[in-house]
């Protein structure tokens, strides 16, 4: 099985870049494939001063969305009203896939 692992980014780069991360090796020690778009993107956005913004990075995780098996929220603060989190759900749920919501 492949994990999307979404989490809201906009206003709290630097605590969604660590939580994520963590709770995606954590995950990943776990023998799950996991592809975390924050953990994977934030040094490069900050390389290059790309925006942060969801429709800038719309593309690239909903091709992501598109590859995995299920999809899950990391319940951040802000996660219900994040645009990005919001959209990546509704793609899955369109795909057919299932959506997780999981704690830091």
């Amino acid at each position: 099985m492949k994990i999307y692992l979404s989490v809201p980014y906009t206003g709290m780069e630097e605590e969604s870049f660590h939580k994520v991360s963590l709770k995606a090796a954590e995950l990943i020690s776990q023998g799950l494939i996991v592809f975390s778009p924050i953990s994977h993107t934030h040094h490069i956005g900050k390389m290059l001063s790309l925006p942060v913004t969801w429709d800038f990075w719309q593309a690239q995780d909903e091709a992501f969305v598109t590859w995995a098996d299920e999809i899950w929220v990391l319940c951040l603060d802000g996660w219900k009203k994040s645009v990005g989190v919001k959209a990546e759900v509704a793609l899955a749920r369109e795909l057919g896939k299932p959506v997780k919501h999981i704690l830091p």
